[in-house]
């Protein structure tokens, strides 16, 4: 059984080859086996966004924030997530977070 770092680097290949769907379902089932790879719900975050998914590109982004609380790229990524999305308050909102993150202001 392949690994969940072994399946992000197939969901690369498949990405990079343009299979973002076939991305997906390797990401998936890396986050089924360990629901705190973050890196796996990041860019599940991403191909969602691509893919026009907005619930489910969120529900990746925030994913990824409420592991890596401290981490003030999670919520820029978010920020962005929002704005794709089409969510400007909530993405406005994330990168005001990701500025107190960063200024030390939390």
């Amino acid at each position: 059984m392949p690994t969940p770092n072994e399946l992000y680097d197939q969901a690369v290949d498949l990405r990079d080859g343009g299979d973002k769907p076939g991305a997906i379902l390797k990401l998936e089932e890396a986050v089924a086996l360990d629901a705190t790879y973050a890196i796996g719900h990041g860019m599940l975050a991403k191909l969602y966004a691509d893919l026009a998914e907005s619930d489910k590109a969120i529900e990746h982004a925030k994913k990824v924030v409420e592991l890596e609380p401290d981490d003030t790229f999670s919520y820029t990524a978010l920020s962005v997530i929002y704005q794709r999305c089409g969510k400007i308050p909530e993405a406005e909102h994330a990168k005001a977070l990701a500025y107190n993150k960063q200024m030390g202001l939390d």
